[in-house]
């Protein structure tokens, strides 16, 4: 497969985290992580917990460092380094490039859901009506009753919240998206939701990197499995 297909590509990425509270300890958590995850797919990360699933995508969104390696991410019709890329070059392929769908909605206090999701979808490129009209969408298709989106979704459910979460994710039309445990606090009607929405975004040309708890949303969605034990350190405790 060519390069200029894979929107995604990790070269030897290693990351090891110091616990300095602990003395300097050392935790090996990724060693040699080596694959490609390419366009209109959807690429699951598969592997016990603690194999480094989550930190694998933190390093491509750039929010950890990896300490060797190189994170190729494709972005137009340039390959951007993360591991090498500023902080001000991260932020602006996360705006044009980079979606990202954690376990925890974090947003400004007081802000209702459709602001927040409408604001993912403006930095995201949609002009001001498209926006709003994405976000009321998304929050309908995600089951967030519509006498809740003036409240702010700090005083939501978690499962909820992770709804909002996962409709800000999927507001904007991003090249890369990158899921981790979307689903774990789901129902199953909401979760064959973001089924719809991983195919959706894949008939869109997006690369979908996912890490999920829940074994049919993995059935479902993977086109490709990447089994992260075979980067895990052999010498880690």
């Amino acid at each position: 497969m060519s390069d200029t297909f894979q929107a995604i590509e990790l070269r030897a990425v290693s990351k090891t985290f110091v616990l300095h509270a602990q003395g300097g300890v050392r935790l090996p958590v990724v060693k040699n992580a080596t694959f490609a995850a390419p366009r209109a797919a959807c690429t699951v990360l598969a592997g016990a917990s603690g194999s480094g699933k989550s930190s694998i995508l933190k390093m491509i969104y750039g929010s950890y460092r990896c300490d060797d390696g190189q994170i190729l991410v494709t972005a137009g019709g340039e390959r951007v380094d993360i591991a090498l890329a500023s902080p001000a070059r991260i932020l602006k392929l996360r705006a044009s490039t980079l979606g990202y769908v954690s376990q925890f909605l974090r947003v400004i206090p007081r802000i209702g859901a459709p602001d927040i999701v409408t604001a993912a979808a403006r930095e995201g490129g949609l002009n001001g009506m498209d926006a709003r009209e994405r976000a009321s969408l998304l929050l309908t298709r995600l089951n967030i009753p519509e006498r809740l989106w003036s409240v702010p979704p700090a005083t939501f459910s978690g499962g909820e919240q992770q709804r909002v979460n996962i409709a800000r994710g999927f507001a904007a039309p991003h090249a890369v998206l990158l899921l981790d445990e979307p689903t774990a606090s789901l129902d199953a009607e909401n979760r064959a939701v973001v089924v719809q929405l991983i195919s959706e975004a894949k008939a869109g040309g997006a690369a979908i990197l996912g890490v999920f708890h829940d074994d049919d949303v993995r059935h479902q969605a993977a086109d490709h499995i990447v089994n992260v034990a075979a980067f895990s350190d052999p010498g880690a405790p």
